[in-house]
């Protein structure tokens, strides 16, 4: 367990680590955002 806890200090290690979740949060966030339907078409008639 030392041995992971020493590779997880490292400043590169720890960069890349913190980039790839805030990267995972940002793709859930546009997922949601996306899913939600905001730009969507309120009425089915809109273009008419």
């Amino acid at each position: 367990m030392s041995k992971l806890q020493r590779f997880f200090q490292r400043p590169t290690v720890r960069f890349i680590t913190v980039t790839l979740v805030y990267f995972a949060i940002m793709m859930v966030l546009f997922y949601l955002y996306d899913y939600s339907g905001i730009n969507q078409a309120k009425f089915i008639y809109n273009d008419f």
